[in-house]
């Protein structure tokens, strides 16, 4: 593991938001990857909830700036940065006025999805891969947390498949219990097309639930790890029906496990 250097990406992560299983993960793999001698580097959405304040972020002049292009529309990026307190870790905000401004994350006050949800995934999954490579950071793993992060492995064999620093970097996908009904978005597949990636790709996605986009995950990812105990039956037969390395939901909470996962499969 020693300086081994680890992408970790995730819509949640503590201290920043509520300690849901997801958020918990996310903070507690990438300490345990620098106590054993790795490098990290964490990934999220900068959510209007989020206390920059308090939290003590601050926008990167150098690394913000970028427009990105999301279904025919140019969004800006602006990209934030904290360091969480007494841990060597440091944590890079995707923002954007038009989708991380409200004081939510994925839901509404009624616990429904919101509507923009593919088009955040998109601007979050553009806006991660433009700032690592503007940092020049080429990761051996990039390790994703939950379904908000599952178009990663999508667009870094498609859109961005020639880009030279991600080339040996393998990718470790956390699957998380759903927590939305019904899909994304009736035009997901649509605005996924409208960045060329091939129709054999991405036709999954003409229905945008949760069991398509884990589909989308595991056939795209190089390791998978069961990250709740409550997956659904088909979305876990498929994990194991791929023969790649995975982890089991008991697997993953024992950290020599864990750490071995990363050591020895990739």
């Amino acid at each position: 593991m020693k300086d081994k250097k680890i992408l970790i990406i995730s819509s949640e992560v503590v201290p920043y938001l509520p300690q849901t299983e997801q958020a918990i993960n996310s903070f507690q793999i990438p300490r345990a990857i620098n106590e054993h001698g790795g490098q990290t580097r964490i990934f999220m959405p900068r959510y209007g909830l989020i206390n920059e304040r308090r939290h003590q972020l601050h926008e990167v002049i150098r690394l913000s700036g970028m427009n990105l292009i999301i279904n025919d529309m140019d969004m800006p990026l602006i990209i934030k940065v904290a360091s969480i307190p007494k841990e060597r870790m440091q944590v890079y905000f995707i923002d954007n006025e038009e989708y991380f401004k409200r004081r939510a994350i994925l839901h509404d006050d009624k616990g429904k999805i919101f509507k923009d949800n593919d088009e955040r995934m998109i601007f979050f999954t553009k806006g991660v891969i433009e700032t690592v490579k503007k940092l020049n950071w080429s990761p051996d793993i990039i390790h994703l947390h939950g379904w908000f992060t599952a178009l990663f492995p999508l667009y870094l064999k498609s859109y961005f498949v020639d880009e030279p620093l991600f080339i040996e970097s393998k990718i470790i996908s956390s699957i998380y219990e759903p927590n939305f009904e019904g899909i994304i978005s009736p035009k997901f597949y649509e605005k996924l097309a409208f960045d060329r990636i091939e129709e054999q790709q991405i036709k999954v996605l003409k229905k945008s639930g949760f069991e398509e986009l884990s589909k989308l995950t595991i056939a795209n990812s190089d390791g998978l790890i069961m990250a709740s105990e409550k997956l659904p039956k088909s979305v876990v037969s498929e994990i194991k029906e791929s023969n790649k390395p995975y982890l089991d939901f008991t697997q993953s909470k024992d950290e020599k496990i864990y750490i071995d996962f990363y050591n020895n499969k990739f």
